[in-house]
């Protein structure tokens, strides 16, 4: 029998790090066109993971700009230009300033479970950032966010790989419609 453990409030900062991102400068040839994978907030879009940025940059653009290397399991957050849209990393890389990513401590909290918190982590970014001229939620501002949380990981792991099978399920779902749609073509 599944034993049920109670949830209790933390701190976002408290169970992963929050990381902004950075950009080398772009009038520097030698910082660009790398094996360094690099996101912008556009490139955020529907998908769950992400693995090959559309652009890149070189060891040298890395060593240059705040950019941090950030870890599979990461989950991308966007920070401005369209607040909260989320993927969740499957090769390491690093990102633009328009992030705030979510490094999770992998003892205290999952990367998918808290990917499936995203309309609650977007509604938190949405309002808090709304108190400036240019929209953006700061790191600080994140790592402030209160959760209601599973007091264990194997509890969020639980949760996490139940939301993943959904997603998986509804993603095949999504295809087979499209494949009928469009009468047996692109299957």
């Amino acid at each position: 029998m599944h034993q049920i453990f109670a949830w209790e409030q933390r701190k976002l900062g408290n169970i992963a790090e929050i990381v902004g991102g950075g950009t080398p400068n772009t009038n520097i040839s030698a910082y660009w066109d790398g094996d360094i994978n690099w996101y912008s907030p556009a490139e955020i879009n529907e998908q769950i993971y992400v693995n090959s940025s559309q652009r890149k940059i070189s060891e040298q653009g890395y060593n240059n700009s705040s950019a941090r290397m950030l870890p599979v399991g990461t989950v991308l957050f966007t920070s401005r230009a369209g607040i909260g849209k989320t993927a969740i990393l499957s090769h390491e890389g690093c990102t633009n300033q328009g992030f705030q990513s979510i490094v999770p401590n992998p003892n205290l909290l999952d990367s998918y479970f808290i990917f499936s918190r995203t309309r609650e982590l977007k509604q938190y970014g949405e309002t808090i950032g709304a108190g400036s001229t240019f929209v953006e939620v700061s790191g600080k501002q994140m790592a402030n966010m209160n959760l209601m949380m599973p007091s264990t990981i194997q509890e969020q792991k639980a949760i996490g790989n139940y939301f993943a099978q959904l997603d998986q399920l509804i993603t095949l779902h999504q295809r087979e419609y499209i494949c009928v749609k469009n009468g047996g073509k692109l299957c």
